[in-house]
């Protein structure tokens, strides 16, 4: 099995831009033989930096998943309205632009590589609801703008965020999942077999949210009971006070153990249950969508460092694959 890896999250340009370092990282990354490609960030270009430089040091054969949520994030800063599922029209009509941005970046990638190399696109139901108001209504009407542009063949798929609830300050606090739900399903029976939309379950997200290890696998169990569970990205998250922040999305690494030496001691993510949630998926291989986004601490760390977390965090989805 191979997997996406987002691996903007683990690259030792935390801070500036170093394109000697992030070539030395990317040549680490080609090396590895379970990387099937990358969770690519979308924040208004093709690469953050430089275009030129992500188009000559990518691997060929890579595939690619693009996130839309560091772009997200930087425009919420800026304008708290901001969001495909915002009520607020110039808002919405904003950020369906940067979508627009996104779909030809899509087109950039797809005529470099002369194929198309983008599965697919993760999209995020901003803005923050205890900021401005959401709505489903919003959000399907964003999505059916949207399904009238051409993707280049990459699906559209909802990344769910941590909703937002009252009992605890959100991360994303975006829309609530059975609402996603609600809209994709319905949008869905209108829709060819080649535009269904999907939703991707990213653990640390979930976790967040339900403040629960098995929410994760109650989320899962939903999307999958819907009939649009598309993927399942492994990022941790942990209620302990380390250099990750307690209840932060800085998307720790797999807890420690002797399996996994370059781990999180106080990560909630352990194998056992990211086994458990590959096993609550009827066909994990076949997933849109599969892999791990991670960060890394101290900001110091090596590249060699950073490489070997990816290394033993895919190492666990290496061992599910291999007992079933």
């Amino acid at each position: 099995m191979k997997y996406y890896l987002g691996a903007y999250a683990v690259s030792p340009n935390h801070s500036g831009w170093q394109p000697e370092l992030e070539t030395a990282f990317y040549n680490e990354l080609k090396a590895l033989p379970n990387i099937k490609g990358l969770e690519h960030p979308f924040l208004g270009a093709l690469h953050q930096h430089d275009d030129n430089w992500f188009l000559a040091n990518i691997q060929p054969d890579w595939d690619y998943v693009f996130t839309c949520i560091p772009g997200i994030m930087n425009a919420l800063g800026q304008n708290p309205l901001f969001g495909i599922a915002s009520d607020d029209e110039a808002g919405r009509q904003a950020a369906l632009d940067f979508m627009q941005q996104a779909c030809a970046a899509i087109g950039k990638l797809n005529a470099h590589l002369g194929r198309h190399a983008v599965t697919a696109i993760q999209i995020q139901t901003a803005p923050a609801r205890h900021k401005a108001a959401a709505s489903k209504a919003a959000l399907q009407a964003s999505l059916e703008t949207m399904l009238q542009w051409d993707w280049h063949g990459a699906r559209i798929v909802i990344e769910h965020c941590d909703a937002y609830v009252d009992s605890h300050t959100p991360s994303k606090g975006f829309l609530a999942l059975g609402d996603e739900l609600e809209v994709i399903t319905q949008l869905n029976t209108q829709l060819s077999t080649t535009q269904q939309l999907g939703i991707v379950i990213n653990w640390g997200r979930s976790v967040f949210e339900t403040r629960r290890v098995d929410g994760a696998l109650e989320h899962i169990r939903a999307v999958q009971a819907a009939g649009v569970l598309s993927g399942l990205m492994f990022s941790g998250v942990s209620d302990q006070h380390s250099e990750y922040g307690a209840w932060r999305d800085s998307h720790q690494p797999p807890q420690q153990s002797a399996l996994v030496p370059h781990g999180e001691p106080g990560s909630w993510m352990t194998e056992q249950a990211m086994h458990n949630c590959l096993a609550a998926c009827d066909s994990p291989e076949a997933l849109l969508v599969l892999g791990a986004k991670i960060g890394i601490r101290p900001l110091s760390a090596s590249v060699a460092q950073r490489i070997a977390t990816v290394r033993d965090t895919l190492a666990i989805l290496d061992r599910y694959f291999a007992a079933v």
